[in-house]
């Protein structure tokens, strides 16, 4: 499979080109910083290709957060410190 296959495929089960950069972009981090691949990695392969694989594989997960619900976790987060 090309990286055009597995960009679109990767697309189709992120969504959106703008998730589906961050999501790469946090699997790149991790896999610099040492993080096991979850798929057989070739050797020719970049960070990003194999983050690409895993996302295209059903590999690697990813959770959206509802934004008004990260928000108002932040804000109680925020007040308890300020209260202690």
């Amino acid at each position: 499979m090309s990286n055009a296959a597995f960009v679109q495929e990767a697309l189709n089960i992120v969504g959106t080109p703008e998730v589906l950069v961050n999501v790469i972009s946090r699997r790149v981090r991790q896999l610099g910083q040492g993080a096991r691949p979850l798929v057989e990695v070739h050797p020719r392969w970049t960070l990003m290709e194999v983050a690409l694989r895993e996302i295209a594989d059903h590999k690697l997960t990813f959770e959206l957060i509802d934004p008004k619900v990260a928000q108002a976790e932040s804000d109680e987060a925020a007040a308890a410190a300020a209260a202690a």
